[in-house]
């Protein structure tokens, strides 16, 4: 996992003329995300088993996003070299995981043991994770 203090240039984003799919979201709104993190593994032809963990894994950064980070946040998907890559992007600025011992905030540590690559990028704009999992299975 990297966790940035400041974005890198070009840290996060789609290769040019990718097509990208948005997704702005509250916390109410956390069934229609799993809805479209769902839709999405299948359209990237995700294994079957791998589905699951997928949408556990944008579940937890998107709940994150709009429980830490902000009242909205927006999810971006997109392919790039056979993997599905997602971003969840929030207004807030990043702040160390769980303590020892604690009962709760384990979701960016799951997210990060659920997909290929995670990576952390705070700033004064916000907070970005962008995570990407194998596509074809």
């Amino acid at each position: 996992m990297n966790e940035d203090v400041e974005p890198q240039p070009g840290h996060t984003g789609p290769p040019p003329g990718a097509p990208v799919k948005r997704l702005r979201f509250r916390l109410p709104d956390l069934p229609q995300v799993r809805q479209f993190a769902e839709e999405e593994a299948r359209e990237a032809g995700m294994a079957e088993d791998a589905v699951a963990d997928f949408v556990i894994a944008i579940n937890e950064i998107a709940t994150n996003a709009v429980t830490h980070g902000g009242d909205q946040a927006l999810l971006r998907t997109w392919a790039a070299g056979g993997d599905l890559v997602v971003e969840v992007h929030d207004k807030g600025t990043w702040k160390p995981g769980p303590l020892p011992g604690a009962v709760g905030g384990m979701g960016l540590w799951v997210a990060r043991l659920l997909s290929a690559e995670l990576t952390v990028h705070a700033g004064e704009t916000g907070s970005s994770v962008v995570m990407r999992f194998p596509g074809k299975g």
